[in-house]
């Protein structure tokens, strides 16, 4: 007799779902320009959002349309170009990262960097994961100060 493996479902965590479900309803504002409700519904109705951790990604979505113009602020002086010069969906995933930082202090500033970086590998251009790197990691002691300085005094943070 013969048995069949098990089939690997992917396990994802459902916040890293709803990061993703964010960063394409993010694009979609940024390009198509749509108001947030017509994006929201739309996304709601795609393939496997039901495995996502819906009140993170409405967090997301509405608090990064809301707060768009502070998190380019703190953006902004991290670039090395015009923020028009920057991809949509670089922008968008710089947009989650600096929002959780503001605003989700239960997820550690690693995890919050970690996460963007495989948003942007996965949905970005090719070397796009590491200009996200470099904003974030230059936001972080700005945003998590405390954290981040006990990272370092415990060797968990470069820096």
């Amino acid at each position: 007799m013969t048995t069949t493996p098990p089939r690997k479902s992917s396990t994802k965590p459902p916040r890293s779902r709803a990061r993703e479900f964010a960063v394409q309803a993010l694009y979609q504002h940024l390009v198509g320009r749509q108001d947030p409700e017509s994006i929201d519904q739309f996304t709601r109705g795609l393939s496997g959002f039901h495995k996502a951790d819906a009140v993170h990604y409405d967090a997301l979505l509405h608090g990064c349309i809301r707060e768009s113009g502070e998190l380019d602020a703190l953006i902004v002086p991290l670039l090395d170009r015009k923020l028009e010069e920057i991809s949509p969906i670089e922008r968008a995933v710089m947009w989650i990262g600096t929002y959780e930082f503001l605003h989700a202090p239960d997820v550690p500033w690693r995890v919050v960097l970690n996460e963007c970086i495989e948003l942007a590998k996965e949905f970005g251009g090719t070397d796009g994961h590491k200009y996200v790197n470099g904003v974030l990691n230059g936001l972080a002691p700005q945003l998590r100060s405390v954290e981040v300085e006990a990272d370092r005094a415990t060797g968990k943070a470069r820096g």
